[in-house]
């Protein structure tokens, strides 16, 4: 425990810490500074005004889910004495982790404040959920922003009814409550102002040392990315090389976090001379990239520096999330022709990790495209020239909010607790901009218009696209549990396509679905070599597989992987090592 003149030394440094914080918000308000809020407060506005029209409008609906509440809590109530009156625990096992605590149970009265929480948090959500009368896009949002009050109002994110919180302030004599105030002014100054605690230690991790250490170099660079070529560790490899399309949403090095879970370095130890793109983090001077760029600058580029660096003039391609979609939109570029330098045979197979095409069923993300948001999101990046990684992060930390935002919350601020090391945190908070041009474009032609899906629908470098011309052989993988592209929806894509494909189902969600080796013996897979017309007789009619779907995979490339040839070492060809892997792009972190 501190000292008590220490303590009070503590506290002065801190209340002057925050004194500061404040001025700093007052002399940004001041200036005007350029801000966007997602969600924006009138989509939520807008929603729920919609909501009580429909309620007031049909009240008879609500009136029996108020009454089917009273009727539960008054049965909680009764439930609750009968505890009491025996010296029982109120409620089982919980699988909730918020209240993994056993003073959850073992106390009567935070019992009690946990299972009348569950009860009204479950009855507000059915109650919204059951509202007949709203449009579906509508009804979406209102259940996901109720949802994420319910959340926040947990009793266990509150000090006063957080069991663990006491027991820790009283046992340390309140030493967690200042450690946890030192957290939230770190978190504050870090953020300029924005409260999004630390979720790891930021300083556990370096790039190229203990994370991103697969052996390769930089062969070649432009001003949206750079090229890694990956050091062989077989004698032998595949005639074809491997190009993998990583998302610019986030980083690269999620398929290389160590070399036990790395799939860089397993795809190197299986023969495959592996190529991966490391995107820029990009700035101001990036406001006019536009998605057709990253085609030309990225994937285009790519097939161009690796025929310099192999000799070879296809590849296999292989696109994660938005990078997937690019392959889709690259490819269906291809297809139509136009480009002769390009023609479809220079990409030999297509692999798309959790990646839509078509958009009709974007999940929870669709509650963050309506017209008042993307139109306040087109003004903000007008005047910043990109949108901020810390926006698109908070999106995403909202999708999972419990384990993203509020887990946190508890452990950093009131537990007074420091973030464990782990390196899938570290990545995910290693968060991107997004330059005006292209993701003005992403927004509204996939999210809002899916227009990708039409024939026609987009146009780049002129040639106006079709996806159904596409008759590259294609692999697809998605993942039970995505919350980022949900399965249905990357099978209604999948089914787009004009060759012959292979749709896999992994289980887990967007990450640990795709970063998935075979030695962890996790999650298993569904295959059925049939796309019929929906996704549930697809599931219905499938194959359960045990493991890793990577071998899945591997296998399926070997099709078009070639001949053997001797290994290729980065510089071994026309194009020349210019630094050691994992490059300097990808170590461009924001401030």
């Amino acid at each position: 425990m501190f000292e008590p003149h220490d303590r009070l030394t503590q506290l002065s440094e801190l209340a002057l810490r925050w004194q500061k914080l404040l001025q700093d918000q007052l002399q940004r308000r001041a200036r005007g500074d350029a801000k966007v809020q997602i969600p924006d407060p009138q989509s939520v506005q807008q929603a729920f005004e919609a909501l009580w029209r429909v309620v007031l409008e049909q009240p008879e609906p609500m009136w029996r889910a108020q009454l089917r509440f009273w009727q539960d809590y008054v049965a909680l109530s009764q439930q609750t004495w009968q505890h009491f009156w025996l010296g029982s625990q109120l409620g089982g096992p919980q699988a909730d982790k918020r209240f993994k605590d056993d003073l959850w149970t073992s106390n009567q009265v935070f019992g009690f404040v946990k299972e009348t929480y569950l009860l009204a948090s479950r009855h507000i959500q059915d109650s919204v959920a059951e509202v007949d009368g709203l449009d579906k896009a509508t009804a979406q949002r209102v259940q996901f922003y109720t949802r994420q009050f319910v959340d926040a109002l947990a009793p266990s994110n509150f000090l006063a009814t957080n069991p663990a919180a006491l027991k820790a302030t009283v046992e340390s004599g309140g030493e967690n409550l200042i450690k946890g105030f030192a957290h939230l002014l770190e978190d504050l100054e870090r953020n300029d102002g924005r409260l999004m605690p630390r979720m790891t230690d930021l300083d556990a991790f370096r790039l190229g040392e203990n994370v991103a250490t697969t052996e390769g170099a930089v062969v070649f660079q432009n001003d949206l990315m750079q090229l890694l070529q990956y050091a062989p560790l077989t004698p032998k490899v595949g005639q074809t090389p491997l190009l993998i399309v990583p998302p610019w949403i986030n980083k690269f090095y999620i398929l290389d976090l160590k070399p036990k879970n790395s799939l860089i370095r397993w795809l190197t130890e299986q023969g495959h001379t592996v190529f991966v793109i490391s995107w820029v983090n990009p700035g101001e001077a990036h406001r006019d990239k536009h998605f057709e760029d990253y085609m030309r600058e990225g994937i285009l580029a790519a097939l161009d520096a690796i025929t310099a660096a192999t000799g070879e003039r296809a590849v296999n391609a292989a696109g994660y999330c938005i990078g997937g979609t690019l392959l889709a939109a690259t490819l269906a570029y291809m297809a139509a022709g136009k480009d002769k330098a390009y023609p479809a045979s220079r990409i030999a197979s297509a692999s798309f990790f959790t990646t839509m095409i078509d958009f009709s069923e974007p999940g929870e993300l669709g509650v963050f495209v309506d017209e008042p948001q993307l139109a306040s999101l087109d003004a903000y990046m007008d005047q910043k020239g990109y949108l901020e990684g810390h926006q698109m992060a908070g999106v995403f930390n909202m999708l999972r909010e419990n384990d993203l935002i509020w887990h946190f919350v508890v452990n950093n601020y009131l537990l007074g607790r420091e973030p464990m090391p782990f390196d899938l945190l570290y990545w995910n908070c290693d968060s991107t901009r997004m330059p005006a041009a292209m993701h003005r474009f992403y927004l509204h032609k996939m999210y809002h218009e899916n227009a990708l899906r039409e024939p026609g629908g987009i146009t780049l470098g002129g040639v106006a696209i079709d996806v159904r011309r596409i008759e590259t052989p294609a692999y697809f993988i998605s993942a039970r549990e995505d919350h980022i592209a949900p399965w249905q929806s990357t099978y209604a894509g999948a089914r787009l396509l004009g060759g012959p494909v292979r749709f896999v189902l992994g289980g887990s969600g967007h990450i640990a679905g795709i970063v998935n080796p075979p030695t962890a013996g996790k999650y298993g897979y569904a295959s059925n070599p049939e796309l019929p017309a929906s996704p549930a007789a697809w599931l219905a009619a499938s194959r359960s597989h045990e493991g890793s779907w990577w071998p899945d995979w591997l296998q399926w490339l070997r099709d078009f992987g070639g001949k053997s040839v001797p290994a290729r070492q980065p510089g071994s060809g026309k194009l020349p090592v210019l630094e050691p892997a994992p490059g300097s792009y990808v170590r461009q972190r924001l401030a």
